[in-house]
This record gives C-alpha cells, sequence and structure tokens, in this order.
C-alpha cells in the first residue's frame, strides 16, 4: 500500500476529541428482541405503576407529580421523578427516604454544570436559576414494572413523614 493511501486513511479516521462506541453486543441486542415481544405488558404495567404514585401523590400539598400534556396519548415511564415545593429540603427527605429502606435519588444535576459544559463552556452555577431551582427540588422515586401498591403506599407514607422531618 502506498504512503498517500495509508495517509488517506488516519485522516479520514482521525478523531481529534474523545468519542465512544455505543454498539450493543449481541446478547444486549437478543435481550432486546425478546422484550420487544411483551413490550404492550411492560408499558402498560409501568403506566399502572405510575398511575397509583400519581394518584397517591396528588394528595400531598408538598409534591408536584409528573405533567402529562393533553395530547400526549402514551409515556414510556422509564423513571418517576417528582418535584418538592420550594422551602423542602430535598436532600434531608432523601436521606429520610433512604434511612427508611427508600431507595431513591436526586434526579440529574442540570447539563450545564456537568464537567464537560464547565470547562468546555465557562458555565457555572447561577447561570440557569429555573434549571438549577427545579433540580434542586427533584426527586427520583423508585419504579420498576412490579411495583405492589403495598409498596407504592409505603413509598408514599415515607415521602409524607420525610417532607415533615426536613422542615
Amino acid at each position: 500500500m502506498s504512503v498517500a493511501i495509508l495517509n488517506s486513511f488516519r485522516v479520514k479516521f482521525f478523531q481529534s476529541f474523545r468519542v465512544y462506541n455505543y454498539r450493543m453486543d449481541e446478547l444486549s441486542a437478543a435481550l432486546g428482541c425478546s422484550q420487544m415481544e411483551r413490550i404492550e405488558e411492560i408499558l402498560d404495567k409501568r403506566e399502572k405503576v405510575a398511575g397509583m404514585y400519581g394518584e397517591k401523590l396528588a394528595e400531598v400539598e408538598e409534591v408536584q407529580v409528573p405533567f402529562i400534556a393533553s395530547h400526549v396519548s402514551r409515556m414510556s415511564w422509564f423513571v418517576y421523578v417528582i418535584r418538592l415545593k420550594r422551602g423542602i429540603d430535598r436532600n434531608k427527605v432523601i436521606k429520610y427516604l433512604n434511612k427508611e429502606g427508600v431507595q431513591c435519588k436526586p434526579y440529574f444535576t442540570p447539563i450545564h454544570l456537568q464537567p464537560f459544559y464547565r470547562k468546555m463552556f465557562g458555565y457555572k452555577e447561577g447561570d440557569f436559576p429555573v434549571t438549577e431551582d427545579v433540580t434542586e427540588r427533584t426527586i427520583a422515586l423508585p419504579f420498576f414494572n412490579n411495583l405492589k401498591e403495598e409498596q407504592i403506599d409505603y413509598v408514599v407514607e415515607k415521602v409524607k413523614e420525610g417532607i415533615e422531618t426536613s422542615r
């Protein structure tokens, strides 16, 4: 092979920044295909769990449940995130929930506060105050297909208690 051809390959495949390989392996593809055979069942179960959470948490004044626009025909519900009213210490609520056996987490850090965006674009806290305010009040609750009503009742009760102890 000539040097010119080798050089053209190098230029063509040269990466000037870090990239990732997101190709799916065969086992993951097989699992995905088998899940697609029962996708309606999975979506129905997740919708039922989300519906129970929404119904029970709607009664908690300090909690805002996810908004679903009227034109949305179906949600996939991969996560269930609540937003607490201002003035409630979300981190204290999470700490209480975890202590009571309810595994939950803060929802995502705003993208502008991710290390790459801070470094690349110079973003800092305070640049997007609405985003930061919402982020500081969100909690991702336990969520999976076969979550039982009794488990949801327990989570909701502990959310109420956690709110009370955080004041």
